[in-house]
């Protein structure tokens, strides 16, 4: 039961931080569920989420994955350590026409300074459309802010 608590809490804290997350916010990406090191979160698509022909234009494929990720990064870095994206490798495998997107992310590595998520991204009709792999760079005790 206990353990149950625990996943309802972070998820509800994760929901509490999109609210004031600017990006997320805006294109409406919303959480499905979370769990330490294993985000899934989900897109319903809309006409601003298209490029010229109709499809689901790859920048918002990419932020939805790096969101996605940067979570279930967060999730395993411990209180207090904030996380950035270093490195995103994306790989768009089909196009996306519409309907609800799912982006399901997990914690491969976490390192003393780094973290490894991998995430694809599927189709409303099951297709794997996207597979990235993200780095986040993780230092407690260092500042983001330049």
């Amino acid at each position: 039961m206990k353990r149950k608590k625990r996943v309802q809490n972070l998820a509800a804290e994760i929901r509490r931080r999109l609210k004031d997350s600017g990006a997320p916010q805006h294109l409406g990406f919303s959480l499905e569920s979370a769990r330490k090191g294993r985000v899934v979160m989900r897109l319903d698509v809309r006409p601003h989420h298209k490029q010229i022909h109709g499809v689901v234009h790859g920048g918002i494929v990419a932020t939805l994955a790096d969101t996605a990720a940067g979570i279930a990064a967060a999730t395993v870095a411990g209180p207090g350590t904030p996380v950035a994206t270093v490195e995103l490798k994306i790989n768009y495998l089909e196009a996306i026409e519409g309907g609800r997107v799912r982006a399901e992310a997990r914690v491969l590595r976490k390192g003393r300074h780094f973290i490894v998520v991998e995430c694809d991204v599927w189709s409303e009709q099951g297709k794997l459309a996207a597979k990235a792999l993200l780095t986040f760079g993780a230092a407690r005790g260092h500042t983001l802010a330049f």
